[in-house]
């Protein structure tokens, strides 16, 4: 029954804090039908897509939170505007978060923090990406022209600043997607990493392409169903993802190197791809959900780790029905299976007796993953946390893992450490229980290889 979920699953004075339901817009190649937007538009729609399918009211949703990486600088309060947009009351709070590219995965810890707190009941969260019109900025020395002529007073003062201007003041500053504090790439970070553990090209390859059949198959199949049609304002209806595209082995091998020429590994084939697009989630309290007549798909509560989650949970590799793990690159997917199947790594690097094991490839992203269906960075999370709970009810699976990796090796440990998913079909009343866990960093990893010290690098790489 349901109470035997709640006395079963839930922790003493800790709120059951459930997933409703999830959508997100079509994820589109950037550059492609939504390039005429702003990010709040494919945000709002997200939003108005997730008031349509669950039919929750919106003066009942006490706060909402998006996540968000690159920022357009007029709506530097995404969700604010998209909640705007969507026609929530000026009266709903509505504040955006960034974490790179676990960004949703925050808005969603962030809804479980305030529902758990006693502050909210309901809270959408959610995040959006949107890639083709980055801000491009003028160089320094001519912003700081710029701002002086703003504050010249004279004519005089005028022309002097004007010319001062040189040719080299009119050079942009390009966007990138780089560590600040280290200046790499995460497609250099991936290359490292592969090369450490001796991830081969073939096995990339091989990876990326097993990515894109799968996703195809879905799609196909119509498994798909966290997807919400899109109108662009006149232009067509987009209803189907735009970047899955099976293609052979003997294709993927004629590109080169994307990021460490000449001989790197990672290359446009075997990375996720630059893309627009939006998440969005329905989180609510337990007791809320059902009192409203909703039949819960998730109890929420991030935690840290494969490992941790396991050990945390008392269960073993064996026991998970369902993985999914975001695909930034198919080098750092394949290096953490390697990672997760070694004795040596647990044993140096994790502090553990013996390896993890390696998740069963049948059971492992089998709907495609983001090399495939795309990364709109700060959209990705909850795509992630959806599709883990239609998996599970689609396959009638018990638990599920969820992991996600974040530029500069951001670890999330907060104190909601238990997690819990509860199936939305008939079984929920028969009390069936499954678990979703939201893992923050390199689904194994506590720190991104570009943390880790080179002779940390070279040791592994001598046992890989």
């Amino acid at each position: 029954t349901i109470y035997f979920l709640s006395k079963t699953l839930a922790k003493p004075n800790v709120k059951n804090i459930v997933l409703v339901d999830g959508v997100r817009t079509p994820f589109l190649l950037s550059g492609t039908s939504y390039s005429d937007l702003m990010p709040h538009d494919l945000g709002r729609g997200a939003l108005q897509g997730l008031l349509n399918r669950t039919g929750v009211p919106k003066e009942i949703v006490d706060h909402i939170i998006y996540g968000i990486v690159i920022q357009e600088v007029k709506t530097s309060n995404v969700a604010r505007e998209a909640a705007l947009g969507a026609g929530f009351s000026d009266k709903t709070p509505a504040h955006t978060v960034t974490m790179a590219c676990i960004s949703s995965n925050q808005a969603m810890t962030s809804a479980v923090g305030l529902i758990a707190a006693g502050q909210c009941d309901v809270v959408v969260a959610g995040g959006v990406e949107f890639m083709s019109d980055v801000p491009i900025r003028h160089s320094r020395k001519m912003r700081k022209t710029m701002l002086s002529l703003n504050k010249a007073k004279t004519l005089g003062q005028r022309l002097s600043l004007l010319g001062s201007i040189r040719m080299g003041h009119l050079m942009p500053e390009l966007p990138a997607v780089a560590e600040f504090s280290t200046a790499e790439s995460m497609g250099h970070s991936a290359d490292r990493l592969a090369a450490a553990f001796g991830v081969t090209r073939v096995e990339q390859d091989e990876y990326a392409l097993r990515s894109h059949r799968l996703a195809k198959k879905a799609q196909d199949e119509g498994l798909l169903s966290d997807i919400i049609s899109f109108q662009v304002p006149g232009k067509n209806i987009i209803s189907a993802d735009n970047g899955i595209r099976p293609t052979s082995m003997e294709q993927m091998g004629k590109l080169k190197p994307a990021f460490v020429k000449p001989h790197g590994t990672v290359t446009a084939a075997n990375s996720s791809f630059l893309t627009d697009g939006a998440s969005a989630v329905l989180i609510m309290s337990e007791e809320k959900a059902l009192a409203l007549g909703y039949k819960p798909k998730a109890y929420l509560s991030p935690t840290y780790a494969t490992p941790k989650v396991l050990e945390k949970s008392g269960l073993t590799m064996e026991d998970i029905d369902v993985f999914e793990f975001h695909e930034a690159f198919a080098g750092q997917i394949v290096a953490n299976l390697k990672a997760m199947d070694s004795d040596w790594f647990a044993q140096n690097c994790m502090g553990r007796k013996s390896k993890v094991g390696v998740p069963p490839m049948e059971k492992f992203n089998t709907w495609g993953g983001s090399l495939s269906l795309g990364h709109p960075f700060a959209a990705t999370g909850c795509r992630l946390v959806t599709t883990v709970a239609h998996r599970l009810q689609k396959e009638g699976g018990q638990y599920g893992v969820v992991a996600a990796c974040a530029a500069g090796g951001q670890v999330f440990l907060p104190k909601y450490t238990y997690a819990q998913l509860a199936r939305a079909d008939t079984e929920y009343s028969r009390g069936a229980t499954v678990q979703v866990f939201l893992v923050h960093s390199f689904g194994l990893f506590s720190v991104h290889v570009l943390c880790m010290k080179m002779t940390m690098c070279k040791s592994v790489q001598k046992h890989f």
